[in-house]
């Protein structure tokens, strides 16, 4: 079983920057992607982005291309998502998401993900 703790959120000016951060403990040996979604009240839940575990190979979802950047620190088993410029429209709860190996659901789709945390608030004011 694979334990996810997000961090990092908070609140921000519009133009801002915020870092969450993604720590992962269990049984990670079946892990093989790394995702960021969101959710906003009265929406559905989101991808923001997502990474390989073995090639660090990145997807991002085109509202936050350019300004939002996925990242892992193997060593320490803990995932990244920096996030600058960010706009009101990102205010939402951002939750972290392992995918396993045997997943064959696309990488931007919830049902990719077998192991998510318990999310972290992110609100940007105007």
């Amino acid at each position: 079983q694979v334990q996810l703790v997000e961090s990092g959120g908070g609140l921000v000016q519009s133009g801002g920057s915020l870092r969450l951060s993604c720590a992962a403990s269990g049984g990670t040996f079946s892990v093989d992607i790394w995702g960021w979604f969101r959710q906003a009240p009265g929406k559905e839940r989101e991808f923001v982005a997502a990474i390989t575990w073995s090639g660090g190979r990145t997807y991002y979802a085109d509202s936050v291309k350019g300004r939002f950047t996925i990242s892992r620190e193997s060593a320490k088993n803990t995932v990244y998502l920096q996030m600058n410029s960010l706009k009101p429209e990102d205010t939402a709860v951002y939750y972290c998401a392992a995918g396993s190996v045997y997943s064959t659901s696309a990488y931007d789709t919830p049902a990719r993900y077998a192991y998510w945390g318990q999310g972290t608030q992110v609100t940007v004011s105007s």
